[in-house]
């Protein structure tokens, strides 16, 4: 990985501290890293779960917003999962995120939310974008049919933010994140993403003492990963630091195959068996690596390393979900 940049720091044009913050999400991965991140930062941490309101209800969230009165909103709520999950709830995946966005980012503005930062996902580029991705790739192709229903709405979020920018000079921003792991993440093989799934995987290989373990594709695409609590500290940054219409792309800037990464897992979990490829499984976007050029410039670099942040999501995985 390469060493963080020392370009200085954008100046702060939007400091949090003292201010009401809602972090739409909160259960989810990067939501309760996000509420890790702003315990440090002096601002009044909001929270709402499913049975305060159905995010994908619009009177639910008009009334939310109403109640809790913020003044600066994250929205990190999703429906999410890997190849099979899109592949199997393509309604779900599209319905749910677009109702997320939509109600959340209308509200906003309807409530005089002061600032808000919708999360992408790395699917919204196209299926065979120029590597690196820039901002600019977006819409440049045709997406990536296994995880084109999620993308659609992720891009319809950001898409919504900068409208509501141009229209009506709300302050809303996207940040748009690499694949992502670490705490909190969800187990599950028929809806996890792949560290996750590789992590479920090689640690039962380990504790029944199989030889092989199988893996979905051919091993061969490239793939970039960045630990959760990276992007919440990414997400504080540019809240406070950044404002314009194009989203902003957050990675490490570098990849490795998935036939790498399940050998970086199995020496983290103590695995010392083999892998077996199905070939007869989709592959997806043969990579995926983000140009994290314009987040280098503003002075923000991430800082946990692939093989300290396995440990970690290994570690909280047999404390929390092993079982």
């Amino acid at each position: 990985m390469r060493e963080p940049t020392t370009a200085p720091a954008a100046p702060v044009i939007f400091p949090l501290a003292g201010k009401r913050v809602l972090v739409a999400g909160h259960r989810g991965m990067v939501g309760s890293a996000l509420v890790r991140r702003l315990g440090s930062v002096g601002c009044t941490v909001l929270t709402a779960g499913r049975g305060d309101a159905d995010m994908r209800r619009q009177d639910a969230v008009e009334a939310l917003m109403r109640k809790l009165k913020p003044e600066v909103v994250f929205v990190t709520a999703a429906t999410v999962g890997g190849i099979l999950a899109n592949s199997t709830r393509p309604a779900e995946f599209l319905y749910d995120n677009l109702m997320i966005a939509g109600n959340l980012i209308e509200a906003a503005h309807q409530n005089g939310v002061k600032k808000l930062l919708f999360l992408g996902s790395s699917c919204i580029y196209p299926r065979l974008a120029k590597q690196p991705m820039v901002e600019a790739e977006l819409l440049a192709g045709p997406l990536e049919p296994t995880n084109q229903w999620y993308a659609v709405a992720k891009i319809a979020g950001l898409k919504l933010c900068a409208a509501y920018r141009r229209q009506w000079q709300c302050d809303f921003i996207s940040a748009q994140p690499t694949n992502l792991y670490g705490p909190g993440d969800r187990y599950d093989l028929e809806g996890s993403h792949v560290i996750p799934a590789l992590i479920m995987k090689i640690d039962r290989a380990k504790r029944e003492n199989a030889p092989t373990v199988d893996i979905w594709g051919s091993g061969k695409p490239r793939r970039e990963f960045l630990h959760v609590d990276d992007l919440a500290d990414a997400m504080v940054f540019l809240m406070e630091r950044y404002s314009d219409e194009s989203h902003v792309n957050v990675g490490w800037g570098e990849d490795l195959t998935i036939a790498e990464l399940a050998h970086a897992i199995a020496h983290v979990v103590g695995y010392k068996g083999t892998f077996r490829f199905d070939t007869s499984k989709p592959d997806g976007t043969p990579r995926k690596l983000l140009d994290t050029g314009k987040l280098d410039a503003l002075g923000w670099r991430p800082r946990i390393r692939l093989n300290e942040g396995l440990a970690d999501a290994y570690r909280w995985y047999r404390e929390h979900a092993a079982k």
